[in-house]
């Protein structure tokens, strides 16, 4: 839990874009997610999940983005993400517009994840799987872009190399709600290929005049 890291302080924020939970994991299996953008209250939005209680998954209650390992029907990442996202939480593939994807993430559990963007028809009813979600909730884009909400952290079994090079990101509650770890970053590396142009958003509508 992000509550039991222990925050450093890095002299510059090179850190911030890696593409592994660390230096050592390994990709042996194959996952994919789908990073659901949606256009609330005149901005862009990203819809997180928080996965359900379950004692046999390391990840129980985490906030994450809906998805999860590949399936032998799956034609491609995408199509896996937008298996997953169906499951999970009710949104079919026809409603989500597949923007593109980003770089693989590999976590300390040995898998390598690649994030889809897609744009979710939005307002929609959602109908989370009770097995697998807890809750479904929006963050602001603009707000994830702030600097001042989120801090590095490190364990306190981690060596200090392995904390400047690899640190935890954890961001700053939100509704009730803590970013961190996996998710974390590949919303940040997400953030960086929109920065880049690698992935290009449509202009969020203005909220019209009263």
């Amino acid at each position: 839990m992000p509550n039991k890291l222990i925050q450093v302080h890095l002299p510059n924020d090179d850190a911030m874009h890696r593409n592994s939970d660390a230096p050592a994991a390994r990709a042996v299996n194959q996952a994919a997610v789908l990073i659901p953008l949606v256009q609330h209250e005149a901005q862009w939005q990203v819809l997180f999940i928080r996965r359900a209680s379950n004692d046999r998954d390391r990840h129980s209650g985490q906030v994450a983005f809906p998805g999860g390992r590949l399936e032998q029907s799956d034609a491609s990442h995408e199509a896996a993400a937008l298996r997953e996202t169906h499951e999970e939480i009710g949104v079919a593939p026809a409603n989500i517009n597949v923007l593109g994807r980003i770089d693989p993430y590999i976590t300390v559990s040995d898998y390598q994840v690649t994030p889809i963007v897609g744009i979710v028809q939005w307002p929609t009813t959602l109908s989370l799987q009770n097995s697998e979600v807890a809750r479904a909730f929006l963050i602001p884009l603009e707000w994830l872009k702030a600097r001042d909400n989120f801090t590095f952290r490190t364990r306190a079994e981690m060596d200090a190399r392995s904390a400047q090079r690899h640190p935890i990101i954890v961001y700053e509650e939100f509704d009730g709600e803590t970013l961190w770890g996996a998710t974390a970053r590949m919303t940040l590396n997400f953030i960086k290929a929109v920065d880049e142009g690698k992935i290009s958003l449509p202009s969020a509508p203005s909220t019209p005049s009263t």
